[in-house]
């Protein structure tokens, strides 16, 4: 006999026959319901909704592609899985645009969902970043008044998201049992991502409140566990200290159900790590797409481990009958034929719902704030950052700031965050391990709880680890949840050469940045652009890049001592999407004139050549700011207005951000052009060499541009 109560065994069996009834639906439907990808949880059934039963409106949960019955047990139907199975414009996860089974929920009575792609593994960093979220919320005393309150529309505190319940995070809810936790369900084969091991890491170095659900049926696609791992994930845990792990049979609903129930009342009351590893048979297709028949050597053996029976026979142990059992599974295939029918006959999106939700509405539209305030003295342009950040760190608790070498001992290897730990304290500003993938990733939880943290890379070269998260994740979370989950996080990204930095501390990595859609990118080139572009961006929903020149951050590259500037006032905002004119003139039949368009580094470079050319009437320069949005039309209207354009940028030119704007700019302005559009970079070599004499040979300068500019004007 079960301890579990009757009512539980009666809804799990129901969930369980839902689940079944809808694979075997899908199978019998297969050329109907094929045209798009799908993956069912045929033999994973008992794990997830033991899973499922057991979690609170106040958890958030990363589901990932073979997690319908889970989805069921949150108390989603068939009919919504099914909307989404068919790509249907009312599919309440995505609206149509993502795969069936990648769920993205935000409903006041079930756990929360943000999304996450179908990339295996990729969920762990986000769902680690909620569980960091729910400890800085109740690390100290940070977020009193939120604890004491009901939520964000009774609450004293200015909250950046203003509708995220904190009082969950009280030491009440700690000791009653209810205290939030977040949940990563992953396959066995994905643990051995690179990105599953920065997550472990990291909730076991901060014990983090994180339930991570391992269920295990021994497949990849078609290699298998012995060929492609060398311990399982249970294992594998016993190498992180800190995160308790425990092995179960999977198939099982009661032995499932209790050794959960178990596992999330400690995570709930003490606010540490767990692994629980799920033995699970896989009864279906890997997905659709890809057959089972194709591969599998184990059918039989896995078969006979369909957790079905097992809890057919767990109902008819604990007083069921066999009467009960059968319309139990009579009402749940007629309940999936009748919500298929109805999905059949769901509306499908039209093509102007493609172009909605890419991006979150921002509330900075227009500069505001005083600029140049009287009497200000001048500042370097990483003091103007850090004077920011300090700002918005005073102002708003949600606000966090974290990375490596951030913390107090250093404060930043540019000292860009120098002081901030010594008055906010190590909660606020903290130093992560080397994970630029957990930093960026990290993100996208983070903004789900209501925080709003500042992160950044050390320097540009080492982004490339982190552009995993920063793409499948963070970019297209507000497009594919179909606006329920924009990330609203700032990512800092020191860039450029100087100062012989050699091929790991100079590379320029915009043309890739701005080949990742559903980002906004700034590239400010002096101190009151870099304090206003940050100050907007952490008051836009949306993900930010701020790309800053270190050449820039103290002005010590002689020519640059246009990059200080007096300190903006502290409501100082600059829109996204708005260039400068920083040098105008006006229209003249009679003489050649040229614009210059450029951004970061380049502006000095351009400013520098025209000032020693003697040309400030015939040059007009503008300043991108920002690279995404970008500034077309005052780009437009000034290459109209002069005749010809030179795009300066610090890239190699070669299939870059540039090459590609002067295209665009040539397209829209040619019947204006007297010359075609042209293009200065660095030169198009694999790395920046470390020798002074080679760096300079390969990065551009104001006496390169001087010669560009020579060039297109007697052209």
């Amino acid at each position: 006999m079960s301890s579990l109560n009757k009512d539980i065994l009666k809804k799990a069996f129901l969930n369980m026959c839902t689940a079944k009834s809808m694979a075997e639906l899908y199978e019998a439907n297969f050329k109907q319901v094929s045209k798009y990808v799908h993956a069912t949880s045929r033999g994973h059934e008992a794990i997830q909704i033991a899973l499922g039963m057991q979690l609170l409106p106040q958890d958030y949960a990363f589901p990932y592609y073979r997690d319908d019955a889970m989805l069921l047990s949150f108390g989603l139907k068939p009919y919504d899985l099914m909307l989404q199975l068919l790509a249907k414009k009312d599919d309440p996860f995505s609206g149509g645009r993502t795969y069936y089974a990648h769920p993205s929920l935000r409903d006041a009575d079930k756990p929360k969902i943000p999304h996450q792609s179908s990339a295996t593994g990729m969920q762990a960093i986000p769902a680690t970043g909620v569980a960091m979220g729910f400890h800085y919320r109740e690390s100290g005393n940070l977020f009193a008044e939120e604890n004491k309150a009901k939520g964000n529309e009774q609450n004293p505190v200015e909250n950046f998201t203003n509708n995220y319940d904190a009082s969950v995070h009280s030491e009440d809810s700690r000791l009653r049992g209810n205290a939030p936790i977040s949940v990563c369900s992953l396959g066995d084969a994905s643990v051995t991502e690179g990105e599953v091991a920065e997550a472990f890491q990291m909730a076991a170095l901060k014990q983090l409140p994180i339930l991570f659900l391992i269920q295990d049926n021994g497949w990849d696609i078609s290699a298998n566990a012995a060929e492609t791992r060398a311990q399982n994930a249970f294992e594998y845990a016993q190498g992180f200290n800190g995160l308790e792990a425990i092995t179960i049979d999977g198939a099982n609903f009661t032995e499932s159900y209790e050794a959960l129930e178990k596992v999330i009342k400690t995570i709930r009351e003490e606010r540490r790590p767990f692994l629980v590893h799920a033995k699970v048979p896989l009864l279906n297709h890997h997905t659709s797409g890809v057959r089972m028949e194709w591969y599998r050597d184990d059918l039989e053996e896995a078969r006979s481990r369909d957790p079905y029976p097992v809890l057919k026979k767990q109902l008819l142990d604990n007083g069921f009958s066999q009467k009960d059992i059968d319309e139990i599974e009579a009402a749940a295939k007629a309940n999936v034929q009748a919500d298929f029918e109805k999905a059949l006959e769901a509306e499908d999106p039209k093509p102007e719902d493609l172009f909605t939700n890419d991006f979150a509405p921002t509330p900075i539209t227009e500069e505001k704030g005083e600029r140049s305030p009287k009497g200000a003295e001048k500042v370097v342009m990483v003091d103007c950052a850090l004077f920011a950040v300090e700002e918005l760190m005073r102002k708003h608790k949600e606000c966090l700031l974290y990375g490596q070498d951030v913390g107090g001992r250093l404060g930043g290897v540019f000292r860009e965050a120098a002081t901030l730990a010594q008055k906010f304290g190590d909660a606020r500003v903290f130093n992560t391990p080397i994970q630029e993938a957990f930093i960026v990733g990290s993100t996208v939880g983070m903004s789900a709880v209501g925080l709003k943290p500042i992160v950044e890379v050390q320097f540009a070269d080492y982004i490339w680890p982190g552009l995993n998260q920063l793409f499948t994740e963070v970019s297209r979370s507000c497009y594919l949840s179909n606006g329920k989950w924009p990330v609203s996080m700032i990512l800092r990204v020191p860039i450029g050469a100087y100062g012989s930095g050699g091929p790991y501390h100079s590379s320029s990595v915009e043309s890739v940045i701005t080949n990742i859609r559903g980002i906004k990118i700034a590239y400010p080139s002096n101190g009151a652009d870099l304090k206003g572009l940050m100050k907007a961006a952490y008051y836009d929903p949306n993900p930010v890049v701020i790309l800053e020149h270190k050449g820039l951050y103290w002005s010590k590259v002689p020519g640059t001592k246009g990059a200080t500037s007096v300190e903006p006032s502290e409501d100082y905002v600059l829109p996204f999407g708005k260039a400068w004119v920083l040098q105008e003139i006006w229209k003249q039949e009679n003489v050649e004139t040229l614009t210059i368009v450029s951004y970061g580094m380049g502006v000095h470079w351009a400013m520098n050549a025209s000032e020693e050319m003697g040309m400030k009437d015939q040059i007009e320069i503008i300043d991108l700011r920002t690279l995404f949005p970008l500034d077309e039309e005052t780009i437009m209207k000034s290459v109209k207005k002069t005749g010809k354009c030179l795009v300066v940028t610090e890239e190699p030119s070669n299939n870059s951000f540039a090459r590609a704007l002067s295209g665009k700019i040539q397209e829209e302005c040619f019947k204006y052009l007297d010359a075609p559009v042209m293009t200065i970079g660095s030169e198009n070599m694999p790395a920046i060499p470390l020798n002074s004499t080679l760096e300079e040979t390969m990065i551009p300068s104001t006496s390169k541009v001087k010669d560009k500019i020579n060039e297109l004007l007697n052209y």
